[in-house]
This record gives C-alpha cells, structure tokens and sequence, in this order.
C-alpha cells in the first residue's frame, strides 16, 4: 500500500526512517575520530591518523560479507547484524585508551557500516515497487543527508576539546543511533511472495541454493562496466571532494576553514532540497543520462575549484561555495540511477552480492581519491590535479552514454517496470520472518 507520493511503500519509508536514524548518529562522530583520539585519549597523530585507515580496511572486508549475509540469511537480518557490529565499535571507542584498542574499535566500526550499506540497499530494493526504486534511493539519500546535517549541527553544540567526556558521549549517541534503527527495522512486514525457481545452470547442493555466488557477478560483462564507471566517478568525485577540494580551497584559494564548513553545509542543502526536483526531472528518462549529468556537474565543480585559486580571496570563495553546490546538485542525479540500475541487473538470488559488489567500488574510490590529491598536492600539481579531475569527469560522462548501448529499457529508464526474468519470482519473504 502506498502512504504518500512518490509511490513508495510503508515498508520503503520504514527502512528510509531507519538509515536516517543511524545517519544521525554518523553525522555527530565523522569528522571527530582523529581529533578524539589525539585530544582525549591522548594517541599521537599518527597513530590516531593510522586508526582512521583502519575503518577503510574494515570496509573492504565487509562489503562482500554484507552481500553475502543478505543472500543467505536475508537482507534485513544483514542489516541488524551490521548495526550491532557499528554499534560495538563505538563503544568500543569509548573504552580506548591504547593506539591498538583504536585500531580494533574503528576497524570494527568500518566493518559494521561496510555489512551495512549493501544489505540495506538490497532490501530497499525489496520492499520498494520496481517502478520506484529510483525514487527510493533518491529520496534515502537526500533523508540521509539530512541525518548526517542534523548529526553535526548536534555535536557542534556538545563538543568541547577540552573536555573529553564530551567526545565520549558523541560515540555513545553514535551507537544508540545504531540501536535504535533495529527496532525500526522490525515494522518491516513485507509481502508475501512465490519461492524463486531454479533458474538455467543453478542446482540445489547441500548448502542449498548455488547461483554461482560472486563469481556470477564478476562474470556479468554489463555489472563490470558498470563498475568501474562507479569507481571512476567515485576516485574523481567523492574521493576527491573530501581531500582535494578542501585542502586547494584553505590553500591556493585562501578560504577559511570556517567558510569552508559553510560551503559543507551549503552542498548538504543542496541535496537535500534537490534531490525530488532531480527525480521529476529525470522521470521517464534514462538512468545512465543522469550518471551523466552527474559527470559533467563534477567536472563543473572542478573547473570552479581551479578558478577560485585563480582571483581575489572574495570571488574565490564564491566559486568554493558554488562549487560544493554544483557537486550536490551532481549527487542528486546519481543517487536515484547508479543504485537503481545495480538493483534491476541482479537476479533476485544474488542481489545483495550484486550491491555489495557496487558498495566495494565505492569504498575503493573513495581510497584511491585521497591518495591521488595527496600526491600530487605534495608535489604542488593542484592546477594539474583539478584539470585532469575535470578532465576525467569528462571521461565519464562519455563511458555513461557507451552504458546505455548495453543497458535494456526496463533496466535503463527512471520508473520503469522491469521484466521479470526467467527463473526469478518476487522477493522472498525471509527478510520479514526473520
């Protein structure tokens, strides 16, 4: 049954509710953890810098595990699973008062997100009507964003550097956060559905069904595609605009790093006031057309960055600003077709490795991308480094228009209902058992 417009399921809107809650609690301890284990619990930079990586090596570690959680035992007990082990590294965090405590505590904090972000994405895709999946994401990431705007405005007023236990009890939110959302999850009541036949080469073992797991995955031609465009948006996008943005704007540009929190804020508003004017836009059009357009609003966004070095220190911090707005108006086009598309390519049985296969391209982008600014930002190639972003993005947008060659319509178009596939039913109904 559908309770308000944009097509969307109760049971769409509870599992929206859901990661926004945890989005709160994100948005409180993102920018802290160095600061917190440096300020308060008095680890060196580098070794508080050195636990900062840590939660990208849980990532990578459990974007695959959360595909395959959500493939095996369901989507939404992947989900909890994932949030209980969120959870347990921040308050893991709380008790630290050793650099190889910090190491463990984010690292599990990391891993917990990483089972997360796949297993959720694969039962938004399930609970949401096929024809609005694209609305789905769209309006989860824009509620996200909001999540994470009202998670920093709360910890700006109960942070003080000088007082640790104020830190403490950001990570303690954090993990309520985390706990919370279970709760929630539980109004899941989905649908009763047929069970998935047997498609063509799949057969029932002692394990019960094999689809192939993810080597079927890797051998979809159109999902590796699809893949590496990801990753390449991500290396020259998001990676970038949490590493080079900053840094070339405080620097060649001369904005200040109070500015730079506006300019922050200004794209997270971005968002979230865009993203539904994104969806009616894009509605009854291709999905890989705004991957494109997603492209070129960051290629904008660089050439603006490398103009604000370029004038006084008024206009350039216009530019900075409008920048940041061109990069969230350029996230409100791909959040409802990247993920989207991943959904309707996958068969029913290996969805959550098919979105855990999209997530690890997004957590290898937003990697490589800081470790490319980082060197050439060291080696003062910040034009050069802006100029083959821009450049790059480009590159993109070329690669978006090739996908759609290979993409079928019900794939490919924005509120389009997809055809079902030979072998596939509807989703099973593990997920609200569960």
């Amino acid at each position: 049954m559908r309770v308000v417009s944009l097509g969307l399921t109760r049971d769409a809107w509870v599992v929206i509710s859901a990661d926004m809650l945890s989005a709160v609690g994100t948005g409180m301890t993102l920018p802290f953890l160095v600061v917190y284990l440096h300020s308060a619990r008095g680890l060196s930079l580098w070794a508080a810098g050195v636990a900062a990586s840590t939660v990208a090596v849980g990532s990578l570690v459990g974007n695959p595990l959360g595909g395959w959680l959500s493939d095996r035992i369901g989507a939404r007990p992947a989900v909890v699973a994932g949030l209980v082990l969120a959870a347990g590294g921040a308050l893991a965090l709380v008790g630290t008062h050793a650099a190889w405590q910090a190491y463990g505590s984010a690292a599990l904090t990391g891993l917990g997100a990483a089972v997360v972000w796949p297993a959720q994405d694969a039962l938004l895709a399930r609970v949401a009507e096929p024809e609005h999946r694209s609305s789905a994401f769209a309006v989860r990431y824009a509620t996200m964003n909001l999540g994470f705007a009202i998670g920093a405005v709360v910890a700006s007023s109960l942070v003080n550097s000088r007082d640790p236990s104020s830190f403490i009890l950001l990570y303690e939110l954090d993990a309520a956060s985390f706990l919370l959302a279970i709760p929630v999850l539980a109004a899941v009541r989905g649908s009763v559905a047929a069970p998935i036949p047997l498609a063509e080469g799949e057969r029932v073992g002692a394990a019960g069904r094999e689809p192939g797991g993810y080597l079927a995955v890797v051998r979809d031609p159109v999902f590796r595609r699809l893949w590496l465009l990801t990753a390449l948006l991500v290396t020259v996008g998001y990676g970038q605009f949490t590493a080079a943005l900053p840094s070339y704007a405080t620097g060649a540009a001369g904005v200040a790093p109070g500015v730079l929190s506006l300019a922050y804020a200004v794209n997270m508003l971005a968002v979230v006031g865009f993203q539904i004017v994104a969806v009616r836009l894009l509605r009854g059009r291709r999905r890989t057309s705004g991957i494109a357009g997603t492209a070129v609003a960051w290629s904008l966004t660089w050439i603006l960055v490398l103009l604000a070095g370029h004038f006084g220190h008024a206009l350039g911090t216009a530019l900075i600003v409008l920048a940041t707005a061109a990069f969230g108006v350029g996230e409100t086009m791909l959040s409802p077709t990247l993920p989207a598309i991943v959904n309707d390519l996958a068969p029913e049985c290996l969805r959550g490795r098919y979105n855990a296969g999209s997530t690890l391209a997004y957590t290898c982008g937003f990697l490589l991308g800081p470790v490319i600014a980082g060197a050439a930002l060291q080696g003062g190639h910040g034009v050069g480094l802006l100029a083959g972003l821009a450049a790059a993005c480009g590159l993109a947008a070329v690669a978006a228009a090739r996908l759609a060659r290979r993409l079928p319509d019900h794939v490919n178009l924005v509120d389009a209902v997809p055809r079902v596939r030979a072998g596939e039913a509807a989703a099973v109904e593990r997920d609200a058992a569960a």
